[in-house]
């Protein structure tokens, strides 16, 4: 695929530990919030799981994980935009056009919101419902392809 890299090579364990340290962070949040709510998760309460990493590992969590969903869905078709530490291009479909490189399908997330669904911790419809999605184009639903699998899965 052109284009540059949503990781540099050196920065891919980084990616791979600050993922991890995310999801794990999330779980322990999400068991409070269960306990919390005598013993379910209801959206509600799931759409406010943010975890504090540092910036640089949110960042890692990120790219890494965006680097996972270009793996997974290659192609040129839907941009996939997590601000302000990543974009990737994925799915077949047409390309952009060559006087702005936008796809005709974009997709835009905040980090916690992504990494969220990355996680499996939330779906994309309750995402979406909720207003944290921007998504504009035909392909505009990326649910088939989260969550992304955990290292060793």
């Amino acid at each position: 695929m052109a284009g540059m890299a949503v990781i540099h090579e050196k920065d891919m364990q980084k990616g791979r530990t600050a993922l991890a340290q995310w999801r794990s962070a999330a779980m322990t949040q999400a068991g409070r919030n269960v306990a919390e709510a005598s013993g379910r998760a209801p959206a509600a309460l799931r759409l406010t799981i943010s975890p504090e990493l540092g910036r640089s590992a949110m960042a890692m969590a990120v790219r890494y994980s965006l680097y996972l969903l270009e793996l997974k869905a290659p192609g040129e078709g839907v941009e996939v935009r997590v601000a302000p530490w990543g974009a990737v291009k994925i799915l077949d479909g047409p390309a952009s056009d060559p006087h702005n490189l936008t796809p005709p399908d974009v997709i835009e997330l905040t980090p916690d919101v992504w990494l969220r669904l990355v996680c499996g911790i939330t779906c994309w419809r309750e995402e979406y419902d909720a207003g944290h999605i921007s998504a504009v184009g035909e392909r505009d639903d990326l649910s088939a392809l989260l969550p992304l699998p955990s290292e060793g899965e």
